[in-house]
C-alpha cells in the first residue's frame, strides 16, 4: 500500500505561535512513517511560509519557552488547482512533491479560527479536523456559549462586550448580574492568553484593558468552582471519543504563560 504523503502545518502570527510548535513537534513524533510521508511547513510569526527538513525544524524544542523555528529549506507559496501540487518553492518555481492532505497545527489566530481551513478549502486541498464553520464558530467563545446554550447545555453566565462598549458598562452593574470572582476573557483567543480572574474593581479595569489588547470583543464570565474535565472527539458519521482527562491546577487558574506551560498543569 502507498503511503499517504501529510503536509504538516504549524506556527503562525497568533499570540500562540510556541505553543503551535510544541505541538507540532509531538504529532510529528508519533506518526507512523511506515504509513505516511511527511512535508513540513512552518509559519514564522511574520507569516511568512517555508519548508523545513524533518531533521532540523526546531531550536531549543525541550524549552516551551524558547522553543522557535530552524533555518528553513526554502518559501513556499500556494496556488489554487486540483493537482495535490498546490504548494510551490518560491526558490525555483517548481511545486513540492505532491500532497494528499494537509494536517493542520496553527494555534490560535489565522489557524483554528476557520482561516486557514477555508484557504485550504478554497486551493481544493484535503485537510485534517474540523471545516470552516466548525472551526469558526468554536473559536469564538461568545457564539460557541451562544450554541450550547441554545442546545441546551449549561454554561457559565456571561456577558459580552464589544470594545467601542466599553465606557457603557459598570463595575457595580457586571458584579450585580455575575457576581464574584469573574473571569475576563478575549473572545477569539485560545492557550488562556490574555484571561484573567477578577476580585475587585481595580483588577476589573486592568483585566478589560488587557483582554481588549487581543481582541475587539471580550466575554465577562462568573467563575464556576468545579473539576475541568476534557474529552476529544474524532470522526464524523461515526466519531470516537477519547478517555476523559482532568486538568489538575497547580495555580488560581489554568493561564498561559510559556515558562510553566509544561509544570503548571498535570493531566
Amino acid at each position: 500500500m502507498s503511503k499517504l504523503r501529510v503536509a504538516i502545518i504549524f506556527g503562525g502570527k497568533s499570540t500562540e505561535h510556541q505553543v503551535s510548535l510544541q505541538s507540532a513537534k509531538n504529532i510529528i513524533n508519533e506518526l507512523d512513517r511506515t504509513k505516511f510521508d511527511l512535508c513540513l511547513i512552518g509559519i514564522n510569526e511574520q507569516g511568512q511560509w517555508h519548508e523545513y527538513a524533518e531533521d532540523n525544524y526546531l531550536i531549543n524544542s525541550d524549552n516551551p519557552s524558547t522553543i522557535s523555528l530552524s533555518q528553513p529549506l526554502r518559501p513556499v507559496a500556494i496556488i489554487p488547482g486540483s493537482t495535490r501540487q498546490q504548494f510551490i518553492s518560491l526558490t525555483d518555481g517548481q511545486p513540492l512533491a505532491q500532497i494528499d492532505v494537509v494536517f493542520p497545527i496553527v494555534h490560535g489566530a489565522y489557524g483554528e479560527d476557520g482561516t486557514l481551513q477555508g484557504l485550504l478549502h478554497m486551493i481544493d486541498m484535503p485537510y485534517v479536523g474540523p471545516n470552516i464553520m466548525s472551526s469558526a464558530a468554536c473559536m469564538d467563545k461568545d457564539i460557541t456559549k451562544r450554541l450550547l446554550d441554545d442546545a441546551g447545555l449549561a454554561v457559565a453566565p456571561f456577558i459580552t462586550l464589544m470594545a467601542h462598549q466599553l465606557n457603557d458598562i459598570s463595575y457595580n452593574e457586571v458584579v450585580e448580574q455575575l457576581g464574584l470572582p469573574l473571569f475576563i476573557k478575549p473572545a477569539n483567543l485560545g492557550s488562556s492568553v490574555g484571561i484573567s480572574k477578577v476580585n475587585n474593581e481595580a483588577e476589573f479595569n486592568a483585566a478589560l484593558s488587557m483582554a481588549f489588547e487581543y481582541d475587539l470583543k471580550v466575554i465577562i464570565e462568573s467563575a464556576i468552582v468545579g473539576r475541568e474535565i476534557e474529552c476529544a472527539v474524532l470522526g464524523n458519521e461515526e466519531p470516537e471519543v477519547s478517555p476523559c482527562g482532568e486538568i489538575v491546577l497547580n495555580d488560581a487558574f489554568y493561564a498561559y504563560n510559556t515558562n510553566t506551560l509544561m509544570t503548571m498543569v498535570q493531566k
